[in-house]
């Protein structure tokens, strides 16, 4: 079977990087100066690696229809790992309200939930963020920037300009698993590559790392819905 990858190159990289996505696909990051023969030799160096992580299970399977849900009364919508009620507001207001369950505008369903995703992604600045700057400092590290951002490969990625993106879908999940993802792509400004030292930091620094890892393995498609 021929591996087909990705090359994205930088100038800021040092270090070759290959990663199995959450769509299987195989994405290389590799210095400027890197030649296609260069990387293709290091590709084929890990070919048995890089089939072993194919044949692992896909992270989440693609629905063949939508989960169901809507923002209605009685529903549900998930918030750091728990799930809260759904009320649909009696006023007149375009912005979720949090009080032990989300008031959502009782507007149409496309509106609803584009209120609803708005909400997370302020919350996600407010309770994600500040996790970067508390990790950053005990590790010793610094990001060059720390944003939010809507990936539907990663739930993080550190650049090689030193730049942290997160998720914002991890607003839905419980807080180690939150500090799991952030203290993983700051141990990437220590270690680029998934090295025996690069687990050891983060393990050192995340005590529950491999319980987070494997909530995100079975429950991550959970966070891939809408509510």
């Amino acid at each position: 079977m021929n591996l087909i990858y990705t090359t994205v190159r930088s100038a800021k990289r040092k270090k070759l990087t290959i990663t199995v996505e959450r769509d299987s696909s195989i994405v290389v990051q590799a210095p400027a100066h890197a030649t296609d023969e260069a990387i293709d030799r290091v590709v084929q160096a890990k070919r048995q690696w890089l089939y072993e992580k194919l044949k692992e299970a896909p992270k989440y399977q693609a629905r063949p229809h939508a989960p169901g849900k809507e923002v209605v009364n009685g529903e549900s919508a998930l918030y750091l790992g728990q799930e809260y009620p759904i009320t649909l507001s009696v006023y007149e207001t375009k912005e979720v309200i949090f009080e032990r369950g989300f008031v959502v505008p009782a507007l149409d369903q496309v509106q609803a939930r584009k209120s609803l995703r708005d909400w997370y992604g302020r919350q996600a600045k407010e309770v994600i963020l500040p996790r970067v700057s508390l990790f950053a400092n005990e590790l010793g590290v610094c990001a060059a920037q720390a944003s939010i951002v809507d990936d539907r490969l990663r739930w993080g990625a550190c650049t090689a300009k030193g730049n942290i993106r997160l998720n914002w879908r991890l607003i839905k999940a419980p807080m180690p698993v939150i500090d799991y993802v952030v203290v993983h792509e700051l141990a990437h400004l220590l270690e680029a590559n998934h090295t025996p030292n690069f687990w050891s930091i983060v393990r050192a620094k995340v005590p529950g790392a491999e319980k987070s890892k494997a909530w995100l393995k079975a429950h991550g498609q959970l966070l891939e819905e809408e509510i």
